[in-house]
């Protein structure tokens, strides 16, 4: 190997190499340098995966050295995975004092963000296939964390199951693709689908569909969604590494394997119909909700399946764009949420006015002026395919409708200037960022059927026209029995506990600990 390419792939192999070095030294050490280990190791991994994305953004790195890839899509992962670890650790050192086992906890923490760093760099299907495995088993311990809880138990099993479900998928299209390409280079196949427009054999288009499924349900998408509501039981460390980092690989898969996924509509349509009637449930499932760390994880749900709904639709860029920005908030969400009371005290202090309808159809009018005007700028000066795709424009004005209709709360009253230009700014961040993270991603097809553009932009004017009642229309009786109906969830997850535990069963830890006393008395 040339000395150009030794030094980069030393340097991408220190990552992870680092996270397992200082796993194996923090389960050898007291909680106190266990975590001063962990700490050094985290930040030791954040500095080089910046320094990396910087000589990546450089055009200093090649695109695939040795076994690893090194494209922006992956060096941005990258950095993005051991973020969210120092973080995670950092937090988790004062949140667990006084923890029993808090140097298994550290040491579960490393190995699961050194497992995500081998699978967003890896170039070859099977060490991106046991990397997943690995995170996936190294999770499943941290979920774990407080055993005899039967909901955190029960949730952990299901999840269990749901992986190797979804690893399976992978399995079964990585399979396929090897036997197609004769390679198992993730580069060699992904750059054969580079040129849009090529006819699939049946075999691809078998894979396309198999990475597919395994991304939804790695991505917990409804009706598979129940173990991601219940695993809140965890330490609140591990919903952030779950949420923050973990779950966002289903998301990763099919950026990665973009370039085949938009080439097959069997594959794309699977996702546009099960990830958007899942993302809007969940987002009106959420609302219902009265439990932070609930909310939140329904939150991850709905965000979740509007990402791959944004991958099938070519909109790689904003994919990516919404993973890491998902990423970031989630970890912080989950990190803050012990605060959520004084929110919710301040909010109660202040509470919104139901707007009228004149002030709904006033706020409709100003966003689709703001994004028509936007259209024209941008597709006379910068982009003509920009709008190329609807759907997602027609969700920011209706964000947008909703954003300025209700800004008449007594904390806001008469700053009606302020709520225009925010929502201005929230427009041009969404183009501006958008444009940024195309000029990193390879080249994408910016288009989508006609029935997956309207398709979409219907299931957006059904959250909207959900948010709305759910806001402001409980006083009508039929509202409020679909209310009901949202709360539980629409019943999805009782159904598929039942047949869970029914082809799989599963002894949980407050049965176990009643027949125990039971065998106990019976014996006195």
């Amino acid at each position: 190997m040339h000395w150009n390419e030794l030094l980069p792939t030393i340097l991408l192999s220190l990552v992870p190499a680092i996270l397992v070095l200082g796993a194996l030294a923090s389960g050898r050490q007291t909680s106190a340098r266990a975590w001063r280990t962990a700490r050094t190791a985290t930040l030791a991994g954040l500095c080089l995966s910046a320094l990396l994305l910087a000589l990546g953004l450089a055009q200093r790195l090649p695109a695939v050295i040795g076994v690893w890839q090194a494209t922006p899509l992956q060096l941005i992962m990258l950095l993005l995975a051991n973020f969210i670890a120092f973080v995670v650790v950092r937090y988790s050192a004062t949140y667990l004092q006084g923890e029993p086992r808090q140097q298994r906890f550290v040491t579960l923490v490393q190995t699961v963000f050194a497992a995500v760093s081998v699978a967003v760099l890896s170039d070859f299907l099977p060490m991106f296939l046991a990397a997943w495995l690995g995170i996936s088993l190294a999770m499943h311990q941290l979920l774990m964390f407080y055993p005899d809880r039967p909901r955190a138990a029960l949730a952990a099993h299901k999840k269990f199951l749901f992986a190797r479900a979804a690893e399976l998928c992978a399995l079964g299209a990585f399979l396929l693709l090897y036997l197609h390409h004769d390679s198992a280079r993730i580069s060699v196949i992904v750059g054969a689908y580079a040129a849009p427009g090529g006819n699939l054999s049946v075999g691809e288009q078998a894979a396309a569909c198999l990475l597919a499924l395994a991304a939804l349900i790695k991505c917990a998408q409804l009706p598979l969604h129940g173990w991601l509501i219940q695993v809140v039981e965890a330490p609140t460390p591990v919903s952030a590494a779950l949420h923050g980092g973990v779950i966002n690989l289903g998301g990763y898969l099919l950026l990665l394997f973009s370039p085949l996924l938009l080439q097959s509509t069997p594959a794309r349509a699977l996702i546009l119909i099960v990830a958007g009637l899942g993302s809007v449930l969940a987002a009106l499932v959420m609302m219902t909700r009265i439990s932070i760390k609930v909310r939140l994880a329904w939150s991850t749900s709905a965000q979740m399946g509007l990402m791959l709904v944004e991958i099938a639709l070519g909109l790689v860029e904003l994919a990516l764009l919404h993973l890491l920005a998902h990423s970031c908030y989630k970890a912080y969400a989950f990190l803050s949420s012990g605060e959520a009371v004084q929110e919710d005290l301040l909010r109660r202090q202040a509470p919104g006015r139901r707007p009228t309808p004149a002030q709904w159809l006033a706020a409709g009018a100003t966003s689709v002026a703001l994004v028509a005007g936007l259209a024209v700028v941008v597709r006379a000066g910068f982009d003509s395919s920009a709008f190329a795709v609807v759907s997602p424009w027609v969700l920011l004005t209706l964000a947008l409708t909703a954003l300025l209709a209700e800004r008449r709360g007594p904390l806001a009253s008469g700053d009606g200037a302020g709520f225009l230009g925010l929502a201005a700014l929230v427009m041009l961040a969404y183009f501006g960022l958008k444009s940024l993270f195309a000029v990193l991603l390879p080249p994408a097809e910016h288009t989508a059927p006609l029935w997956a553009d309207l398709w979409m932009s219907t299931l957006f004017v059904m959250l909207f026209a959900g948010y709305g009642l759910q806001r402001h229309g409980l006083h009508l009786r039929w509202v409020q029995t679909l209310n009901l109906y949202c709360y539980a969830g629409f019943y999805l997850d009782e159904w598929v506990t039942r047949s869970t535990l029914r082809l799989w069963p599963h002894p949980l830890p407050a049965r176990i600990k009643a027949k125990r006393l039971h065998a106990t008395t019976g014996e006195a």
